[in-house]
């Protein structure tokens, strides 16, 4: 089944992920490459920091567990398929580099490789997104792990048209996306770009036979061919010789295919015509598909969010119908979404509960009918009390999923999910309720500790100072007797529109929403911003007339 997991990818890879199980894997690791490029390569001292993505906080730092990974990839513990020629690459980088965020990125991005290689298929392909901070580094990784024989590409995807850096250099308009293949046996489908005008500019010349427009292409081969070295009708094989045999000549003579010279010296030319030929071919330079921009339908907020068409290209050239495709990194889940648009099976793991929730309601909200499972998220009371021992903040993201709410924070900044300023609000949910369109917030505390009736007077004060028509009081302890009356005392929501009044304060234990409980409010629009309706993609066949 599609399987959608939290986690550290590299322990769900080893945990879950079976040796040449998957057919095509995708990956945008994070880094934040708007650092400074000086800083990333500066020794780090201080206290360790384990080297973690923090929600949207793109950074990496040499610490105790890198070292211990490190370490790992030196000696080759804990991997079952690690390379000597791994190990001595590492630490040759480690000597170049030193230990410092880059280095730290890069032994965290091989353990992970290591493994990817591991789960990929012998007919299986990778493709690594990134940007040119670190993707020299990042090939010569790949190269050590998937043998220089397998690299097929290097791909520049030029992802906005302007830049405003660009008064003391070229403005940097593009990132990197480096395709390698797992062996000589992996299959690839040639994509087709739209025709452009120049395209379609080339086949002018026409017999008024009924054939439609043609263009001449030369019969010369490239490289010599003495075999292919005859004489037909007359002329002169070229130099190298024909590209193709004389039973072949003889065929495209008969079918009219063959254009000859009037000179005798001149050389026969094969008619290619337009109604014949798909387009063109895909090169490893893509200018043609646009970035998101701020107001486009399918932007949810993400900040590092790519377009779907350019995830849909990768799995429509590397996989067929019914191939497994995998994103370790997946974030916001373009690479599953496309995937599921294209009748793939898709795996997807990320490392924060907001991405989980982000990519389960963007599936829903995309695919009304996908069907997939979500494995690391709490299913009991216990399960959820670990995860707030664990991590607060995890917590507090899981939970606020679990009503569709989004974090106070926004999805666009490295502070997600902190409340600010203590203004009491960990979540909101924006409903339309009347015809004005403008929407409507009710807001959500989440606790993971203890509770009291003090708590639920501060969030009816917190409703009122926020202009909110409702407070959602997240607990995962029982609520006191207080706390349920003060709640009952902040009165009700009335909604014109559904002629239904709602409690202005509610209060929700975990036990209640695993349970299936929900919030008692008016039909809800736009809490994470709603995916548009997805449809099953075809092949990326454009027509040639447009």
């Amino acid at each position: 089944m599609n399987t959608l997991y939290y986690g550290d990818n590299l322990n769900i890879l080893r945990d879950y992920i079976a040796d040449e199980s998957v057919d095509l894997i995708y990956l945008d690791p994070p880094f934040n490459s708007n650092r400074s490029y000086n800083v990333l390569f500066k020794e780090e001292t201080g206290a360790d920091s384990q080297a973690q993505m923090t929600a949207f906080d793109d950074t990496w730092h040499w610490d105790n567990e890198t070292q211990r990974i490190y370490n790992d990839l030196l000696t080759g513990e804990n991997y079952t398929h690690l390379a000597s020629e791994v190990s001595d690459m590492i630490a040759a980088l480690r000597g170049f580099i030193g230990p410092n965020q880059m280095m730290a990125y890069l032994v965290m991005m091989t353990a992970r490789l290591v493994e990817l290689h591991r789960v990929l298929k012998s007919t299986g392909s990778l493709y690594l997104h990134c940007d040119p901070t670190a993707s020299h580094y990042l090939k010569i990784i790949l190269d050590t792990i998937f043998g220089i024989e397998n690299f097929r590409n290097e791909i520049t995807w030029q992802r906005t048209a302007a830049k405003g850096d660009a008064t003391q250099k070229f403005g940097a308009v593009h990132d990197i996306v480096l395709f390698y293949a797992k062996t000589t046996n992996t299959s690839f489908s040639p994509v087709y770009l739209e025709a452009s005008e120049e395209y379609l500019g080339r086949f002018r010349l026409d017999d008024n036979d009924g054939k439609g427009l043609y263009r001449l292409a030369p019969l010369d081969s490239p490289n010599p061919r003495p075999n292919l070295t005859y004489d037909y009708k007359g002329f002169k094989p070229p130099a190298k010789g024909w590209r193709v045999s004389l039973p072949i000549m003889q065929q495209l003579d008969k079918e009219g295919r063959l254009a000859f010279p009037r000179d005798a010296n001149g050389r026969i030319a094969r008619k290619h015509y337009l109604n014949e030929q798909k387009g063109r071919k895909a090169s490893d330079v893509w200018t043609d598909i646009a970035p998101l921009q701020s107001a486009a339908a399918e932007r949810l907020g993400y900040p590092t969010q790519k377009p779907q068409k350019l995830l849909e290209r990768i799995i429509q050239a590397s996989s067929n119908p019914g191939d497994v495709v995998l994103d370790p990194f997946c974030g916001c889940g373009t690479a599953v979404a496309a995937a599921q648009a294209l009748d793939r099976q898709w795996i997807g793991i990320d490392i924060t509960h907001l991405a989980v929730a982000l990519i389960k309601y963007r599936l829903l909200d995309a695919f009304p009918d996908a069907q997939f499972q979500i494995i690391g998220e709490p299913e009991t009371v216990s399960a959820a009390r670990q995860l707030a021992n664990d991590d607060r903040h995890q917590f507090e993201w899981w939970a606020l999923s679990l009503i569709q709410a989004r974090p106070s924070g926004g999805t666009s900044g490295s502070k997600q999910g902190k409340k600010g300023a203590d203004r009491g609000i960990d979540g909101i949910i924006n409903i339309i309720d009347d015809n004005t369109s403008k929407p409507k917030k009710i807001i959500v505390q989440v606790k993971s500790g203890h509770v009291c009736s003090a708590q639920i007077r501060d969030l009816v004060g917190t409703l009122n100072r926020e202009k909110a028509i409702i407070g959602v009081f997240i607990t995962l302890e029982e609520p006191t007797s207080a706390m349920t009356k003060e709640a009952a005392t902040a009165g009700f929501y009335e909604s014109v529109t559904w002629d239904k009044k709602y409690p202005r304060i509610q209060i929700l234990t975990i036990e209640e929403l695993l349970r299936g409980a929900e919030v008692q409010m008016p039909p809800q629009h736009g809490t994470f911003k709603q995916a548009p309706r997805g449809k099953k993609s075809g092949p990326e066949q454009p027509s040639l007339l447009g």
